[in-house]
């Protein structure tokens, strides 16, 4: 059993160096030095969009390399366990290292799915865009629905979610909603979800009870980093201001602090009204344009990127990346991978991995 151990140690060495290379491990302990001692220079809290900005990338810095220590802290256990057995062998002990050893194997496992997301941009943070498709009041529903299972699958994981525009169905839902999502390879997860999803259900604004079938799509763009160049010059900007819709009451927005950015060159428009100060909207959504005029300037650099961006499908039958049924029967089905599940109301509360992990493999075939 001792040779077994040792066996398992030997591979789990091996794959852990190869980890360590991977995720930059060397390389991003100066950056974590390099941000803490930026935090604690004087006068750090002086700009809070600044130092905000550390303090995320700070976080990302530290998951990402938390992760690693993890593994390795375990992995220095089970040597000191073997090295333990080797001078006197214990049938507890033999047990102990084992399972720590099969909890190891998980964690690496978990670590180099990660390997499946090496693009340029999968470190990133992401904006994530639903837009319901033609069907009126259940599609609308239906972006909406979206939308939550989004929320709380970030939820889930830790990550930070912030809506920055929401346009309001006439009768319910939303006709569209930008959200940022914070948090370690967020845009890495999320470009699986980028496409038409359709629904079909018997529709509960439909007094005869008959089943419908909604629409919506999906965009996810990579937010880009501050020392990435885009070049954008005030000239090409038009920036409108007006005022905020919301649901009244007295959190009503009085003002003209919403903001709506047309970059007249490309027509590129982003639009950003959650914050009350008109400064603040215009610097998420400054964050916003700077994203997608990056994801344009890569479009026509990289034939892959353009398969990805360019091709955009019309929000209607046929076109849908997963079918996510609740009548007739109870399924939701993703028309690449073919991953599929019955447990539809998991799915809608967020249980996204598989779907997710299914793509990332798919994807390293294709």
């Amino acid at each position: 059993m001792l040779d077994v151990i040792k066996s398992k140690l030997k591979e789990l060495q091996k794959k852990l160096t190869g980890l360590r290379q991977y995720l930059g491990v060397d390389s991003n302990e100066a950056l974590l030095k390099k941000l803490e001692s930026e935090m604690a220079s004087p006068g750090f809290w002086d700009n809070q969009e600044k130092s905000q900005a550390v303090i995320q990338k700070l976080k990302s810095v530290k998951a990402t390399l938390g992760d690693y220590f993890d593994c390795m802290g375990k992995f220095a256990d089970a040597a000191a366990s073997a090295e333990l057995l080797s001078e006197e062998p214990d049938q507890d002990i033999i047990k102990e290292t084992l399972e720590l050893l099969d909890r190891l194997e998980k964690d690496v496992e978990a670590l180099e799915f990660k390997r499946l997301m090496n693009g340029q941009l999968d470190r990133n943070d992401a904006i994530l865009i639903v837009h319901a498709g033609a069907g009126g009041t259940e599609s609308c529903d239906w972006a909406n629905m979206l939308l939550r299972m989004y929320s709380m699958w970030a939820e889930a994981r830790g990550y930070k979610t912030q809506i920055i525009d929401t346009l309001s169905g006439e009768e319910a839902g939303i006709k569209s909603a930008v959200m940022i999502m914070t948090g370690p390879y967020v845009f890495g997860y999320l470009k699986s979800e980028r496409g038409v999803h359709r629904l079909v259900r018997i529709s509960p604004f439909d007094s005869n009870k008959r089943r419908h079938t909604s629409f919506a799509s999906v965009d996810v763009i990579a937010e880009v980093e501050d020392d990435i160049e885009v070049d954008i010059k005030e000239s090409e900007l038009r920036v409108d201001t007006y005022r905020s819709s919301g649901a009244g009451g007295q959190h009503v927005n009085v003002t003209d602090s919403a903001v709506r950015i047309t970059h007249l060159p490309t027509g590129i428009v982003v639009q950003c009204q959650n914050e009350r100060s008109q400064h603040k909207n215009k610097a998420t959504a400054m964050k916003v344009l700077k994203a997608r005029l990056y994801e344009a300037k890569m479009e026509e650099k990289k034939k892959e990127i353009e398969k990805e961006y360019s091709k955009k499908q019309k929000i209607e039958w046929g076109s849908q990346i997963r079918s996510y049924v609740m009548h007739p029967y109870s399924m939701v089905k993703d028309h690449r991978t073919n991953h599929e599940t019955s447990n539809v109301g998991a799915v809608m509360n967020g249980g996204l991995d598989g779907f997710i992990e299914a793509f990332l493999k798919w994807r390293a075939t294709v």
